[in-house]
């Protein structure tokens, strides 16, 4: 028993020092493009999963190869009248073929949209290692890629938890460049990742250690992972749609809560009339952080 607490305690304080000496397994933890989920759907063949939808793949820079589904309206593959015009929808997450997001995508699908998902680099079968850099660049890519087969087709950026900050930067990146997109759409969105970190429960153990909270900061600024929602939609001018459950056990809904206010302000502030919205699902219905996909009601909120 005394063996077994030694041990225990001995690995919760080498945490920090590891931390230190090795600050770029924190990003790695951030990232966890390690874990490849789901382990049986070969991402080559989204037939398996998704009705009509091609896989193919992008080079966002040389060396670079990333994962995209192209998902078909219902409407054009099964011969019905569509919804009138089309809107692309790119799906910014961290795996394609997870279960939460191919079911998004199906609904997307049936209410006449057409759906890019993504897998960044290092994720799924997608060549490269990430970075907050990395991500954007993946985005944006996939944005151009879209802006050339949509025919003048509304585009809209879709970020879930991590996506969030992609779909924040890739919508400042856009707008820096002359061309905002047509709206944001943020599912279980954070204000910046360190604050998602802070709050982590591993994290809290440690944070009455006296520089520990510094630390943590510190080794995300030196990895350049910020992923700074918050600053991002001070400026963002396109209408956007936040979606955020209150049960939410990773990203805290007073985060999404916090991303609307700052986007309320910035509206005030330049005198807009951009629309900005945010839908707050109750605890009770026990969408959490993965399953706002099962409001009955969630395409009509769209627009």
């Amino acid at each position: 028993m005394k063996r077994a607490a030694c041990f225990l305690i001995s690995v919760y304080a080498a945490a920090p020092v590891i931390l230190y000496l090795l600050p770029w397994i924190l990003g790695h933890v951030i990232f966890c493009h390690f874990l490849k989920f789901p382990f049986s759907v070969d991402l080559s063949r989204p037939a398996d999963v998704l009705n009509h939808t091609c896989n193919f793949y992008l080079s966002p820079e040389e060396g670079v190869s990333v994962g995209v589904w192209h998902t078909l309206p219902a409407s054009q593959w099964e011969g019905s009248v569509g919804r009138g015009p089309e809107w692309y929808r790119e799906a910014l997450g961290d795996g394609r073929a997870i279960h939460h997001r191919v079911e998004l995508v199906k609904i997307l699908s049936a209410a006449g949209y057409h759906v890019l998902s993504l897998d960044y680099r290092g994720f799924g079968d997608s060549t490269g290692e990430p970075s907050e850099e990395g991500l954007t660049r993946d985005a944006l890519c996939l944005h151009d890629w879209v802006l050339q087969h949509s025919r003048g087709a509304a585009v809209a950026l879709w970020g879930h938890s991590l996506g969030s900050g992609v779909a924040t930067n890739t919508a400042v990146k856009l707008q820096d460049q002359g061309s905002a997109v047509d709206a944001v759409i943020l599912e279980a969105a954070f204000t910046t990742i360190g604050e998602v970190v802070a709050i982590h429960p591993v994290t809290k153990m440690y944070m009455f250690l006296p520089g520990f909270e510094s630390l943590i900061w510190s080794i995300l600024q030196m990895n350049n992972i910020v992923f700074a929602s918050d600053k991002n939609l001070q400026t963002v001018s396109s209408p956007l749609l936040i979606l955020h459950s209150e049960d939410d056990h990773i990203v805290p809904y007073q985060m999404g809560l916090k991303l609307y206010e700052i986007s309320l302000q910035a509206q005030k502030q330049y005198k807009t009339d951009v629309q900005v919205e945010m839908i707050s699902y109750s605890a009770d219905l026990g969408y959490s952080h993965n399953n706002i996909y099962l409001d009955p009601n969630l395409t009509n909120r769209l627009g």
